[in-house]
């Protein structure tokens, strides 16, 4: 008889969850409570200080100033060292300037300067975190079950978005802002700790090279050597610029203004989370064929929200469109994690990562910078009107782009035909050398 000991216990866990995967998912369900209700804290902290419109873009510009600043730097870095040491390092400086801030909240007046100050090295923090997190991510994660190991994963984060954006309002109504931005330092403590255990044994050691002016300019090459990757690149570069000033700046005006206060648009962010979370769920299942023409299509809702703050909708019609949105950037993201996941080496995802990112978010200081500006010589609406106008048509140029349209997700067939054709292709050259 077989001794219970001598069977061999199955995994709850599919095959492709193993324990990096848990505990960048774990994680990152930690960092998103805190941190999705700590931005809306941000912007009415500064307005509970007497600040305007014009200082929340300020302080919104402050926070991805250095992010675009130190992203490609941060993508060297973590293709360098190990990936998990550069998250942890990035969650403690989080940690302390999250923690800085809610000092001031709580116990004072604080200055514009210095919320700008502290939530610049928040965003420094983010600028090495984001690439070293994503490529540890991609790493951890193989074969054909890519797709939905990226969207569990993005579920399980959206997820914590939605009780983070719904309970961040609801706590800066009930005790102020200070607290929330309490709660995200401490997030940032405990997630760091977790990403400490992360395993990168299986990852190989980087070979030596020549810097990090030649790393970047390889990362660089991966890059512009891919129509479909530079393209969307540059196309998220204005979505990203537009739909932040929209949530960033002209939301809690909208709200504060037209809504109610923090606790309307808290709800509206939430419902976007809600929409994320079914997209995700969604792309568990769905896998499409043409990977980045499903997402594309998928990003011409984003013009929605700021259509919907230009109008205003009331609570119920926002709510509604910003869960349609959501929807579709889940779609997108996924596929796009997917194509990168599939198309880029192992050993340069975390440079290929700050270089999309890196795109993606630079002009965002700039756009919430001038947003209090703009809808002072434009006004509020048509400058709402602007950022959806921007979307819609950023993204039917990107559909121009024939590997956009056409990159196909790579099934276990094809890569068994493509390893095919490079041995024969292999073969030829090598009877070549031999005649010649």
């Amino acid at each position: 008889m077989t001794s219970p000991a001598a069977v061999p216990r199955r995994s709850r866990r599919p095959e492709w969850a193993g324990r990096n995967y848990v505990l960048l998912t774990a994680s990152a369900i930690v960092t998103n409570l805190g941190t999705h209700g700590a931005l809306i804290a941000a912007a009415f902290a500064v307005l509970e200080s007497g600040g305007d419109g014009g200082d929340v873009g300020l302080v919104a510009a402050a926070r991805t100033l250095p992010l675009v600043l130190f992203l490609l730097i941060g993508g060297a870095i973590a293709d360098r060292l190990p990936r998990h040491r550069v998250m942890v390092a990035a969650n403690a400086l989080n940690c302390v300037s999250q923690a800085a801030f809610a000092f001031l909240v709580l116990t004072g007046d604080p200055q514009l300067w210095q919320m700008m100050l502290l939530t610049a090295l928040c965003g420094a923090g983010q600028a090495f975190f984001n690439p070293a997190a994503e490529g540890m991510l991609l790493s951890s994660v193989s074969g054909e079950q890519a797709n939905r190991a990226f969207a569990l994963f993005r579920m399980a984060m959206h997820g914590a978005a939605i009780g983070g954006a719904a309970l961040g309002g609801a706590l800066i109504a009930a005790v102020g802002p200070g607290w929330v931005l309490a709660v995200d330092a401490a997030a940032f403590a405990f997630a760091g700790a977790l990403r400490a255990f992360l395993d990168v044994s299986h990852i190989r050691p980087r070979e030596p090279g020549g810097g990090m002016l030649s790393d970047l300019r390889e990362g660089w090459r991966e890059v512009v050597g891919r129509p479909w990757l530079w393209s969307i690149v540059a196309q998220f570069s204005v979505v990203v610029a537009v739909v932040g000033a929209a949530e960033a700046v002209y939301g809690p005006l909208v709200a504060e203004d037209e809504l109610g206060g923090a606790a309307p648009w808290g709800l509206a962010l939430a419902a976007f989370g809600v929409g994320t979370l079914g997209g995700a769920l969604m792309m568990m299942r769905w896998k499409p064929r043409r990977l980045l023409l499903a997402g594309t299509l998928c990003v011409f809702p984003l013009a929605l929200p700021s259509a919907a703050l230009a109008v205003p909708l009331p609570v119920a019609g926002l709510a509604a469109v910003m869960f349609v949105s959501g929807v579709a950037i889940e779609v997108f993201g996924v596929s796009w994690m997917t194509a990168l996941h599939q198309e880029i080496p192992e050993e340069k995802f975390s440079r290929v990562s700050a270089y999309d990112w890196f795109g993606s978010v630079a002009m965002l200081p700039l756009a919430t910078a001038v947003a209090g500006p703009v809808e002072g010589v434009v006004g509020r609406g048509t400058a709402l009107w602007g950022c959806a106008a921007l979307v819609v048509l950023v993204t039917a140029a990107v559909l121009f782009v024939p590997d956009v349209r056409n990159l196909t997700r790579r099934t276990r067939e094809v890569a068994k035909a493509d390893a095919a054709a490079l041995a024969v292709s292999a073969d030829a050259e090598g009877a070549t050398g031999r005649l010649g």
